[in-house]
């Protein structure tokens, strides 16, 4: 019994390694998994967002036609701001800086469009438009809420692969930090606003 001993204690130890280790990538996985999810309600709220665009520009149209250049420009936003796609879980800051730069532009698109619909009391009373208007505006807020869960899933996630021990599996399993929505360039500085 006693050749067998030292035998027997490296075979728990070694389990114990074994398991501890399983329980790390486990919960890297796990971690990566929310954050994955919660880039994907990201990207299905500014999908909410294009799909909501066309009937805008068409109900707009029906009132001011002539302002083609606006709705182009806001087609034509809608249009690169779907075709740029990434995975949150192999993206470079790159990748993001482009991807929040297309949704940036659309944005504006969008924002030139409300400055156009000023000028049409009728448009603004239509209740198509009115309703189309609300959507848009509450789809907005939860592209926001959405991104802001996802830095937050996507934090934990690149805090817990970077601390001891979790880090010393993860670069070895190809579990790499995620890449975080940083803030648009200029929105920390408060725009001027000139009555004059």
């Amino acid at each position: 019994m006693k050749k067998w001993l030292p035998l027997i204690i490296i075979l728990i130890v070694a389990f114990g390694i074994f398991k501890w280790g399983v329980g790390l990538n486990n919960t890297m996985v796990e971690k990566q998994e929310t954050a994955k999810t919660q880039w994907a309600n990201v990207e299905s709220a500014y999908q909410r967002r294009a799909d909501l665009i066309p009937n805008l520009v068409n109900t707009v149209k029906g009132y001011a036609s002539h302002e083609k250049e606006t709705l182009e420009g806001v087609i034509q936003a809608r249009a690169n701001a779907t075709k740029t796609t990434i995975d949150p879980t192999n993206v470079t800051p790159e990748q993001m800086a482009a991807f929040q730069k297309a949704q940036t532009g659309l944005s504006g698109a969008l924002s030139k469009l409300m400055v156009v619909v000023e000028r049409y009391p009728d448009l603004k009373a239509n209740q198509n438009f009115l309703e189309l208007q609300s959507q848009l505006e509450g789809t907005e807020n939860r592209i926001n809420v959405e991104r802001n869960r996802y830095n937050s899933s996507a934090k934990d996630y690149n805090v817990y692969i970077r601390k001891f021990p979790a880090t010393i599996l993860a670069g070895m399993l190809g579990f790499d930090p995620l890449v975080l929505f940083q803030g648009a360039e200029g929105s920390d500085k408060a725009p001027t606003v000139d009555f004059n």
